[in-house]
């Protein structure tokens, strides 16, 4: 079977003033893994900057990633998939960083993020395709049943 992405890569921002153990340690909690690329940049203003990245190629890690934003953000990935997929069939979200830190996941639009990037398998390559092909993998995520309440 083959899978939903040709690629799929997740960027994050560690500024100066951020806990960069902090931010590994919630990227690798999402990912399942905590190897990443590093590369150092510098600010405007002569700050360090750590740029983290990491390349998924094989399908259950980024199953697992999904299953772990859990239904309430799959469901709304579904709800805006049109406006997630480009035109060269690429996904995009954003996580908000800060909720990251503190375990949540949040989809959002400003900067201050974790971000994904994945190239939808689609033949022939046309964003309609790559839509239903990133709805139908959404689809198949099956969530574990939520525990009764007491």
């Amino acid at each position: 079977m083959q899978g939903t992405f040709h690629w799929f890569r997740v960027n994050i921002f560690c500024y100066a003033t951020e806990n960069e153990e902090l931010i590994h340690e919630a990227t690798a909690e999402l990912l399942g893994t905590d190897e990443f690329d590093c590369d150092i940049a510098e600010s405007e203003h002569g700050n360090r900057i750590l740029v983290f990245g990491c390349e998924l190629s094989k399908q259950k890690p980024i199953t697992d990633m999904f299953l772990k934003l859990g239904k309430d953000l799959t469901d709304l990935l579904k709800n805006e998939l049109e406006s997630r997929i480009d035109d060269d069939c690429v996904f995009y979200l954003r996580l908000d960083k800060q909720e990251l830190v503190q375990g949540r996941y949040k989809a959002v639009h400003h900067g201050d993020v974790l971000s994904i990037t994945g190239k939808i398998v689609s033949h022939p390559a046309k964003k309609n395709i790559a839509v239903e092909k990133m709805a139908e993998f959404l689809n198949s995520l099956e969530f574990p049943d939520e525990p009764p309440l007491l």
